[in-house]
C-alpha cells in the first residue's frame, strides 16, 4: 500500500511541476501493471521525462542529496571497495570514499533498499560506512561500465600510457572516452586533487618532462612528472573540457570546468599561458563545500568574530577585506554575506569572475566581455533596490567614488582592496584619489588577513625556545619557559608537518575619534596609536597568538608576517 502511495505521490507532484501531463502519468500507470516497474522508469523508457529530472524530482520528494552522474569522476579507492558483480547486482556505484571520516559515499536508484544497503555494510564491515546518494538507474548502469571497465588509479593510467599509444584525435569523442587513458588520467588528476585539499593544479611544461603540481594549504607540491610527449594530447583534453579553442596555442585563454567529484558539483577555473616549452595551463578549484564556510565556522577568535559582527550590524557604510591574492578574501565575504542573507533583505554581487553560487543572491560578472566594469556596474546595481552590494574589487577611483556613495546613500558595501595592512587602506584609498572627509563617516572598518598552515595535531612536538624567539614572541617571566611547536611529518600530514590552514586577521573598527582622525589627513602613526588604544590587534600581535597557542610554528609566522617589528616593542 505504502509503494500505491509512493507512486500516486510522484505522479502528482509531475504533474504539478509541469514535468509531465496526468494522461501521461495514466499512461504510464497502465503500463506499470504490466511490467511491475517503478513509475519513473517506466516514464523515461515511454519518453516523457529524462531520468535526471526524475532523479532531481524524487530526490526533493524525500529529501535526499541526488547525484548527476553523467559528469562524475570516478574515485578509484572507492570503486575497489565494492566488486563490480555486486555493484551490477544491487545496481549501486561506489563514488567517494573519505579516509578521515571513513565514509564511503555509493549511489543508488533506490536508497531505501534495506537489503542492498545491508549487503553493502557487511561487505565492507570495519573499513567503511556506506551513506547513499540518489542517482538515475540507466547513469548507474553506464557508470559501471565506464568505472569498473578500465584502469583509474593514477599511476596504473601512466603505466597504460607508457606502454600504449595514443589516439589524439579522439580525445573530444563523446562516446566511450574512458577508452582513452589521457581522458582518465586528466580526470584522476582532478579528483585527486580535489580530495586531498589543493585550491590549484599546475600543469607545467619543461624541456623535456612535464611536471604536475598541487597547492595545498598555500604551497606548491610536486606530485608527478610524465614525458612531455604526452602533453599535447593532455592539453587538448584540458581544452576540449574547458570549451577552448584547441587550434589556439599561442594565445591565453580562459574557461571553466564543471565536474562532479565525491558526490557533489565542483568547478575549475581554467588559464592557459604560452611559454618558451609549450603552454602552461592552471587550474583553480572551486569547491563550493569549502568555499561558502558559515561565519561561527570559520576559525576566528571570539573577540575577533564578536568585533566582525558588530562591523556588519551596521546598516550602513563600506567594509573593506584587505591582503595578498590567495590570502582568503572571498571566503570571508562570502561567509558574511551567507550571514546577513535573508528574505528580507536584497543582496547583490559584482564580481569579476563570480566564484561561487549562492541561493538568494544576485550575483553578475564584471568583465571585458560583458562591458561592464566595477563603476558602470554599481551605477547599474543601484537601480536594482539593493540592501547590500559586494564589489569584487576597488581598483580604481571611480570605483573607489561609486562605491563610498553608495554607503553614502544608506547601503552596505562590501569590498577587498589591495594593501598589506588595515591601516594601509586609508592612503591607499587617499592614493588612489578619494578626499579625505568623503572616507570619513562612510568607512565602518577594515579587515586585513592572512592564511596560515595549521601544525599537524597527531605529529608537531613541543621544543625549547632560544632568547630570541622569546623576544619575537613577547614572552616574559614564567611565560619565558613555555614551549611552542614545530612541524614534524607523519602519515596524516603526507610528511608535511602541517594540515589545514587558519586565517591570521586584524580588524580595524572605525569610530568617530577614527573618522575625525582620517577627515584631518591624520598620519599612519598617529592612525596606529590612536587603533591600538581602542584594543587593536595587528597581524604581528594574532600570529604571535597562534604561536603560544600551539595552532602553528613560528617559521610558519614568520613567512607570511614581518615579527622583527616586535623586537622594537620588547
Amino acid at each position: 500500500m505504502a509503494a500505491i502511495k509512493t507512486t500516486r505521490r510522484l505522479g502528482e507532484i509531475l504533474v504539478d511541476k509541469g514535468v509531465t501531463t496526468p494522461d501521461q502519468i495514466h499512461i504510464a500507470l497502465t503500463e506499470q501493471k504490466k511490467s511491475k516497474d517503478h513509475l519513473g522508469k517506466i516514464l523515461v523508457r515511454l519518453g516523457f521525462a529524462t531520468e535526471a529530472i526524475i532523479r532531481d524530482v524524487i530526490g526533493g520528494v524525500i529529501g535526499q542529496e541526488s547525484v548527476d552522474l553523467n559528469r562524475a569522476v570516478a574515485d578509484s579507492e572507492a570503486v575497489s571497495m565494492i566488486p563490480k558483480d555486486m555493484a551490477r547486482r544491487m545496481r549501486v556505484l561506489p563514488i567517494d570514499f573519505d579516509r578521515s571520516s571513513g565514509q564511503l559515499t555509493v549511489a543508488m536508484a533506490d536508497i531505501f533498499n534495506v537489503v542492498a544497503l545491508d549487503q553493502l555494510s557487511a561487505h565492507v564491515a570495519g573499513t567503511a560506512e556506506i551513506i547513499p546518494v540518489l542517482a538515475g538507474e540507466v547513469e548507474i548502469e553506464k557508470a559501471i561500465d565506464q568505472f569498473y571497465g578500465f584502469e583509474l588509479s593514477v599511476d596504473g593510467i601512466l603505466n597504460e600510457i607508457e606502454t600504449g599509444e595514443i589516439d589524439y584525435q579522439s580525445l573530444d569523442a563523446e562516446t566511450d572516452e574512458y577508452s582513452q587513458p589521457v581522458v582518465r588520467l586528466v580526470n584522476a588528476l582532478l579528483s585527486d586533487a580535489v580530495k586531498r585539499g589543493a585550491s590549484d593544479i599546475h600543469f607545467e611544461p619543461e624541456e623535456g618532462f612535464l611536471r604536475f603540481r598541487y597547492r595545498i594549504d598555500g604551497v606548491l607540491r610536486q606530485i608527478r612528472s610524465l614525458h612531455k610527449n604526452y602533453w599535447s594530447a593532455i592539453a587538448v583534453r584540458l581544452k576540449v573540457m574547458a570549451g577552448l579553442d584547441i587550434a589556439e596555442t599561442r594565445a591565453p585563454q580562459d574557461g571553466r570546468i564543471s565536474l562532479s567529484l565525491s558526490g557533489r558539483a565542483v568547478d575549475f577555473r581554467v588559464s592557459t599561458l604560452p611559454t618558451v616549452y609549450g603552454e602552461n595551463i592552471v587550474l583553480r578549484i572551486l569547491d563550493r563545500q569549502k568555499g561558502i564556510v558559515p561565519l561561527d565556522q570559520l576559525d576566528m577568535h571570539d573577540d575577533e568574530k564578536t568585533t566582525l559582527k558588530l562591523m556588519v550590524a551596521r546598516p550602513e557604510g563600506i567594509i573593506l577585506v584587505t591582503g595578498p591574492t590567495g590570502s582568503g578574501k572571498t571566503t570571508t565575504l562570502y561567509s558574511i554575506l551567507s550571514y546577513l542573507n535573508t528574505e528580507s533583505v536584497n543582496i547583490m554581487t559584482l564580481e569579476d569572475p563570480v566564484e561561487y553560487p549562492m541561493t538568494m543572491i544576485r550575483q553578475t560578472s564584471a568583465n571585458e566581455t560583458s562591458r561592464l566594469d566595477f563603476a558602470s556596474g554599481i551605477r547599474s546595481l543601484m537601480r536594482q533596490d539593493p540592501d547590500i552590494i559586494l564589489v569584487g574589487e576597488i581598483r580604481d577611483e571611480d570605483t573607489a567614488t561609486m562605491a563610498l556613495r553608495a554607503a553614502m546613500t544608506g547601503h552596505q558595501v562590501f569590498s577587498t582592496l589591495h594593501t598589506n595592512s588595515a591601516l594601509g587602506a586609508i592612503p591607499r584609498l587617499l592614493d588612489i584619489g578619494v578626499k579625505p572627509d568623503i572616507l570619513a563617516g562612510n568607512i565602518i572598518g577594515v579587515v586585513a588577513q592572512r592564511l596560515i598552515r595549521r601544525l599537524c595535531d597527531s605529529c608537531k612536538e613541543a621544543y625549547q625556545l632560544g632568547d630570541l624567539e622569546r623576544n619575537l614572541l613577547g614572552l616574559k617571566g614564567s611565560d619565558r619557559q613555555q614551549n611552542i611547536y614545530r612541524p614534524k611529518g607523519c602519515p596524516v600530514c603526507e610528511n608535511q608537518g602541517y594540515k589545514g590552514r587558519i586565517a591570521l586577521m586584524e580588524i580595524l573598527r572605525f569610530d568617530s575619534d577614527m573618522d575625525e582622525l582620517v577627515a584631518r589627513k591624520g598620519t599612519q602613526k598617529e592612525l596606529l596609536r590612536m587603533s591600538l588604544s581602542k584594543g587593536f590587534k595587528p597581524l604581528v600581535d594574532a600570529g604571535a597568538d597562534r604561536v603560544r597557542e600551539g595552532s602553528t610554528s613560528l617559521e610558519e609566522v614568520s613567512r607570511v608576517v614581518d615579527l622583527t617589528s616586535r623586537l622594537k616593542q620588547n
